[in-house]
């Protein structure tokens, strides 16, 4: 009995062999030798040397990192809330079944199957200077043209309205799919007591969703906090590194810099910036809910 006990828990292990095998290869083994390259002075080409944490306080005292560090916590309190509040928002006036419905899922859903090269060329065509959607109304209705694009102060914003059109799909769709999953009885009760809309959201909908509001706020802190391709492709961290994000930091350390062991240990405090977030994140939600 023992022996056929043992012989089915390894023909379970197998089924889940090709999943580990690619988890510990492209998540495990990367975090590892990151940590190492991190403590170490290197290159692409190899040769590396033992120096500790030298990296870190380099990565610490650099005013560049400081600046990107500064752009990407700004970037995710305002794009996180955002993206949140508004896919709420579409999935509460989506949540339906009629044909027009449907249609709005699909078109709402659909920029976010686009690779951010799309995404971004689609958007220069509204910031561009001189020629963008955006020149031109402004020209249209008499009002001082802005170069979004390399004005300090409007740059990430340009960046920030792009990725909120880009991402917006997945949190509509997995509150659509939370809200359907509140049973019917409870807004026919609500119904019966004349309980206002306002009442009925606060009362009944919102604390039914609670947790698929936890996980696309923590979902969306991870993403945000990795804005790399947008800002690199609209603005190039520009004007003056005031939209350049830390994954570009990490990015032009390790590959156009060639330092490797600084950009190692940039990337793998990112790594502690992000796990910090998303434990705040859930343990406020958590005491919230508790009260």
């Amino acid at each position: 009995m023992a022996e056929s006990y043992r012989r089915s828990s390894w023909s379970n292990a197998l089924f889940i062999l090709p999943y580990m095998s690619v988890f510990i290869t492209l998540l495990v083994f990367p975090l590892f030798w990151g940590m190492w390259l991190s403590l170490n002075k290197t290159d692409l080409f190899g040769g590396a040397k033992f120096i500790g944490i030298k990296n870190y306080i380099r990565v610490f005292n650099d005013p560049v990192f400081a600046q990107a560090v500064w752009n990407t916590v700004v970037f995710v309190l305002v794009s996180v809330p955002t993206l949140v509040a508004l896919g709420l928002f579409l999935a509460l006036a989506l949540n339906k079944t009629t044909k027009g419905s449907s249609f709005l899922r699909g078109l709402f859903f659909s920029s976010s199957v686009l690779s951010v090269t799309i995404v971004t060329l689609i958007w220069r065509f509204v910031f561009v200077p001189g020629d963008g959607l955006l020149y031109l109304i402004f020209t249209k209705m008499g009002w001082e043209t802005i170069n979004f694009l390399s004005t300090e102060g409007w740059s990430l914003f340009a960046v920030g309205v792009a990725t909120v059109w880009w991402c917006l799909g997945l949190p509509m769709m997995l509150f659509l799919a939370s809200l359907q999953q509140i049973p019917g009885d409870l807004y026919e009760a609500a119904a019966l007591d004349n309980a206002s809309r306002w009442r009925i959201l606060t009362r009944i909908t919102l604390p039914s969703i609670k947790s698929t509001i936890l996980l696309v706020t923590v979902v969306q802190i991870v993403f945000q906090f990795q804005l790399f391709g947008q800002a690199q492709l609209m603005t190039n961290g520009g004007p003056s590194g005031t939209s350049r994000p830390i994954v570009m930091y990490i990015y032009e350390t390790g590959f156009i810099r060639w330092d490797v062991g600084m950009g190692a240990a940039a990337s793998e405090v990112l790594f502690l910036i992000i796990l910090v977030a998303a434990m705040v994140q859930y343990w406020v939600t958590s005491n919230k809910e508790e009260a």
